[in-house]
């Protein structure tokens, strides 16, 4: 029985990782450098890119996952037989109605319950609401494997934190909040994640604590995001620079420093929509929180029509110009095109009719076509196009610099830029 299991067993027990993408590989890396870790997925392309040593997610590079020298990669689910602890780390996106979308989870759940024994603890690191967990995830996993929710088996929950293209804030660098169905579970989970994260963790007081702070994570950067939004449109009808109100703003010490733009990705874009889903679900309604995603939900099409704007400023067609978007991904500097708010943009340019070029050379063709039905532009002409609209800040970008960019304009072209990569006298459009 796992709650009979010393603490001095961690380094023991076999760890199995459930999903091993932007979230899950980087956990299996740690433990695998240190004890039998399994990394599990439903897809075998992505297993065998992983065991020929190659990461398509860039976050983990080979030196790293030669490092796990205890780390095998496996879709197999009898390979899961031998686990003490399953850790589940699997896509948890919203529907197209913003439901909260739990299948991932749901396939998860029953893929551990099938190979699931007495004793095991299941630690659950994707984001939900709170409650989802014990209300959602247990009863599948008394289902399928037969068990008893703290009788025969435990859980335990501690939502990730990774930072997708982010070199300087890793796993082992970023706090871990921790909780467990039992106390003693708790403590065991908790030193679990102490013995790979040196910057400490935090025990919270239950599974649905530890759900909850994670929601609202992304939900407080969402709603203030929304406000700087919002503060931008304003500002822009009143003729008053965002960026010289925001440098004066933050001249204040507890002032915050968010500036505006898209809000998209598997965190900010999507996350509020949970606690938003269980906010309905009690007979409240959260103004707020609906508020600020109604905003930076609209806010590729106001982007889309600033730029349509200066381009008739300027005497451009609207009807048949052409645009290159310079970005795709929803972040700088990584190929993670979950729930890219650039897309926004483009369908805003394309129902006025503008034929808009895709170039981002951090994303795979066959990923854009899949995900979004796009044709990348590998290598954009000089002297073609009406507008180039920065909408993602890569350094490829940064380092063109705004004279290297402008180049790909005709005469009278208008540079956007979205993410504030240059200074506003640089360029025509600014969010």
């Amino acid at each position: 029985m796992a709650e009979n299991k010393s603490i001095k067993d961690i380094n023991a027990l076999r760890v199995a990782v459930i999903g091993i993408g932007y979230v899950g590989l980087p956990v299996a890396v740690e433990f695998g450098k240190k004890q039998p870790t399994i990394g599990f997925d439903a897809n075998p392309n992505r297993v065998a890119e992983l065991s020929k040593g190659n990461d398509e997610t860039l976050e983990v590079s080979s030196e790293e996952l030669s490092e796990a020298t205890q780390l095998t990669f496996s879709c197999d689910v009898d390979s899961l037989q031998d686990a003490d602890v399953y850790i589940v780390t699997v896509p948890t996106p919203i529907d197209d109605f913003k439901r909260p979308d739990l299948t991932y989870l749901e396939r998860a759940s029953e893929t551990v319950g099938r190979t699931l024994k007495p004793g095991n603890i299941v630690v659950y690191e994707s984001t939900v609401f709170p409650g989802a967990t014990e209300d959602h995830c247990v009863p599948v996993l008394e289902r399928v494997s037969g068990l008893t929710y703290n009788r025969d088996f435990f859980v335990g929950y501690s939502p990730e934190r990774i930072n997708p293209g982010d070199k300087q804030h890793r796993l082992p660098d970023i706090m871990k909040v921790t909780s467990g169905s039992t106390p003693d579970i708790a403590d065991m989970v908790d030193a679990l994640y102490a013995s790979i994260v040196r910057a400490g963790t935090f025990k919270a007081s239950s599974i649905r604590v530890a759900e909850a702070a994670k929601v609202i994570e992304n939900t407080q950067r969402d709603v203030n995001i929304a406000l700087i939004n919002e503060l931008a449109i304003l500002f822009s009808k009143m003729g008053i620079n965002t960026e010289e109100v925001l440098n004066a703003a933050g001249t204040k010490w507890n002032f915050l420093p968010f500036r505006p733009g898209l809000v998209g990705g598997h965190c900010i874009g999507v996350d509020p929509y949970y606690l938003t889903h269980k906010a309905q679900e009690l007979n409240h309604h959260p103004e707020m929180i609906l508020a600020g995603r109604r905003i930076n939900d609209s806010m590729g099409s106001y982007a889309g029509a600033k730029v349509l704007d200066a381009m008739m400023r300027n005497g451009l067609p609207i009807n048949g110009a052409r645009v290159l978007m310079l970005g795709l991904t929803f972040k700088e500097n990584c190929p993670d095109l979950r729930n890219t708010r650039v897309v926004d943009v483009i369908a805003h340019l394309r129902e006025r009719r503008v034929d808009v070029d895709v170039h981002d050379p951090w994303v795979s063709p066959d990923e854009a076509r899949h995900e979004y039905g796009l044709e990348l532009t590998p290598e954009p002409k000089p002297e073609e196009y009406d507008a180039a609209i920065i909408a993602v800040a890569h350094d490829q970008f940064r380092e063109m610099g705004p004279h290297r960019i402008r180049d790909y304009l005709k005469p009278n072209g208008v540079l956007a830029d979205l993410k504030w990569v240059f200074g506003a006298e640089e360029t025509d459009v600014r969010l």
